[in-house]
């Protein structure tokens, strides 16, 4: 068995996934005993020939490399991954990421040393190394509605600040899935990730999942990496169209109907009236007034 298994995702962005290996490798401990797992989400065949043929040729240990018959999502994707993994820990890294030190070696240390941990993220640095965000607070309708802004004003301690640049552990409601290390055990009894959500809030669903067994997400700061925040993904309005069902998904799923309606018809008001001066809104208020289902989403719509 492995210390840590990193499971990370390429799509049609091979040249960041090797980009992203090549900093596994060279800023990992060599104590630290680990293998790492790329799932291609089916991407094109000369951006999976890119990738394989790194693979096959770099000579680094453990690397394994699979590949699915479709885009499976991050949750697909990552699970898939998972699947064919064999360690006491995991770390799930976004491929549109550099290590800058040792982060699997700090985060591990982390967990071993204190079992309430049970999902931990790094801190995030934009390619000129200015911060990042890298905490956030569960999506619900207090938040949908009010914003972070009031969740960290009036209950500071649950909420702690997202915009502040932590020296120590810190005690968050959620990481970013741009870079989450977690116990397999852990993963496992809090039933990994939900592979009916295509793509965005896996990370919200997951630590609330582990929220309710005990296990809670802590940020690291002194493990730090590199995001180009968003250059795996292609900002589209079927993308934006993802984003909602995931949200409205998910407020159903842990707030329930009453929760559910009440998100839904908050953002039917705001795109309702944002339609009528800006038409690329409209077809986000049509989605929505139909109630955002999981039918429309993109895992749905492949060829």
């Amino acid at each position: 068995m492995f210390d840590i298994a990193i499971i990370l995702i390429n799509y049609n962005s091979s040249e960041l996934s090797i980009d992203c290996i090549k900093s596994i490798y060279e800023k990992t401990s060599s104590k630290i005993n680990f293998q790492v797992i790329i799932t291609d989400n089916c991407s094109e065949k000369d951006d999976y020939e890119n990738i394989k043929s790194f693979c096959d040729n770099s000579n680094l240990p453990n690397l394994k490399l699979l590949k699915n018959s479709v885009n499976a999502g991050f949750g697909c994707g990552n699970m898939y991954g998972f699947k064919h993994s064999n360690a006491k820990y995991l770390a799930f890294v976004n491929n549109d990421t550099l290590f800058l030190n040792d982060c699997l070696a700090l985060l591990k240390n982390e967990l071993d040393s204190n079992q309430s941990i049970g999902i931990a993220g790094a801190q995030a640095f934009k390619e000129d190394h200015e911060f990042l965000i890298s905490l956030d607070h569960f999506a619900s309708p207090t938040r949908e509605i009010f914003g972070r802004s009031f969740l960290e004003l009036i209950n500071p301690k649950k909420y702690p600040k997202r915009k502040k640049k932590y020296n120590s552990p810190v005690k968050v409601n959620f990481v970013p899935g741009s870079f989450m290390f977690v116990r397999s055990d852990d993963f496992v009894k809090a039933g990994g990730f939900d592979e009916r959500i295509f793509l965005y809030y896996e990370e919200t669903d997951l630590c609330l999942r582990l929220a309710k067994i005990k296990k809670f997400a802590y940020l690291i700061p002194a493990a730090e990496f590199i995001h180009f925040h968003g250059a795996s993904t292609e900002k589209s309005l079927a993308i934006k169209k993802e984003l909602k069902i995931s949200l409205l998904y998910i407020m159903k799923k842990h707030y329930g109907n009453f929760g559910y309606q009440t998100v839904r018809w908050f953002l039917l008001l705001k795109y309702g009236l944002s339609s009528l001066f800006k038409a690329k809104n409209r077809p986000l208020f049509s989605l929505i007034w139909r109630g955002a289902p999981m039918s429309e989403s993109l895992q749905y719509k492949q060829k």
